[in-house]
């Protein structure tokens, strides 16, 4: 999603001020951390207990991934070099207005597929808490956008794992399990039956915000101001 969309409503986020549904692999999600990082900076002295963030997994990819699970370059999603053209101006002037200069070029970026990393992220998520979990999700962005490394690499995954504290051979494991798999399959379906279609998705109270919006929709969105 590349650009700004007006608030409608959905679902409720589950009591949690910010949820945010969200692909590694995709460059606005990263760009609309950098908006919400922003949001919250702005802030000031400020309470900032109440400007909670729950990151929820989507497929991005989902409508060209096979039986196999593999993504299929062959399937017709619409998406035409005009397209790519538009989203790469976008993210040149969302990096610049979002002060995310460490964020790579679109091209420079490896073309991974997010679901191992994604999978990984929720038996985190699961075993180690929300403060481990919110230190790989953001270790696993900045590998992809900031370094260019190819997060569907198990390797790398063990590695970026490792970095914030998490035991190597459990990502090892949980890359394999198959209960995992249908776990993450099911949050990806509950996303697609609360409305998500595209990604950044910030949801508060009741209303949505797609893309990487500004800092001031999400003051809006979060506070009604």
């Amino acid at each position: 999603m590349s650009t700004d969309e007006a608030a409608e409503s959905t679902d409720p986020s589950d009591g949690e001020p910010i949820a945010v549904y969200s692909d590694f692999v995709c460059p606005f999600c990263y760009l609309g951390r950098a908006s919400l990082r922003q949001y919250r900076d702005d802030r000031g002295d400020r309470d900032l207990t109440d400007v909670d963030v729950e990151w929820r997994f989507f497929d991005l990819r989902g409508h060209k991934r096979g039986p196999d699970g593999e993504i299929r370059d062959d399937v017709d999603d619409g998406k035409d070099e005009d397209y790519y053209d538009q989203v790469r101006e976008n993210v040149v002037r969302l990096k610049d207005e979002y002060d995310a200069d460490a964020m790579l070029d679109f091209d420079d970026v490896h073309d991974a597929d997010s679901w191992d990393a994604q999978q990984t992220a929720l038996y985190v998520k699961q075993t180690y808490g929300a403060e481990t979990f919110r230190d790989f999700y953001d270790a696993v962005l900045e590998a992809h956008w900031e370094d260019g490394r190819e997060i569907d690499d198990h390797d790398t995954l063990v590695a970026i794992a490792e970095s914030v504290g998490v035991d190597g051979d459990e990502v090892r494991e949980a890359v394999a399990d198959e209960t995992l798999a249908e776990e993450l399959e099911a949050q990806f379906e509950e996303a697609r039956r609360r409305g998500v279609t595209g990604v950044p998705t910030f949801v508060s109270d009741g209303h949505a915000a797609r893309g990487a919006v500004p800092p001031e929709h999400l003051q809006r969105l979060v506070e009604g101001a």
